[in-house]
């Protein structure tokens, strides 16, 4: 089954569920309307991803009331997602399978 999905309307706009952050994160693989953003590799299969180089997401959270930035940090090879030690839940370090979408 397929681990990410195009997002409806773009032409290389592609999301995927993060359990450490308990949200959908995405990642480019075509320019998009003109608009500048940075662009992953990616080897085309939607059940086994692999996005290069590392996905990094900069979040800003409201943690107990105190709005505070966080991250989230990972390599997607192969359908799964390793998290890497700089990531801010408790998932960092570990390496898991993507879930379903």
């Amino acid at each position: 089954m397929a681990k990410i999905k195009l997002v409806p309307g773009t032409a290389g706009m592609y999301s995927f569920f993060c359990p450490g952050c308990g949200k959908t994160h995405a990642v480019y693989t075509k320019q998009e309307n003109n608009q500048e953003h940075p662009i992953w590799g990616f080897n085309g299969d939607v059940n086994k991803p692999t996005f290069t180089p590392s996905v990094a997401v900069l979040s800003t959270t409201k943690i107990a009331g105190v709005y505070r930035e966080t991250r989230c940090h990972s390599f997607i090879r192969e359908g799964r997602i390793e998290y890497l030690p700089d990531c801010d839940h408790e998932l960092a370090g570990q390496t898991i399978e993507m879930d379903e979408v």
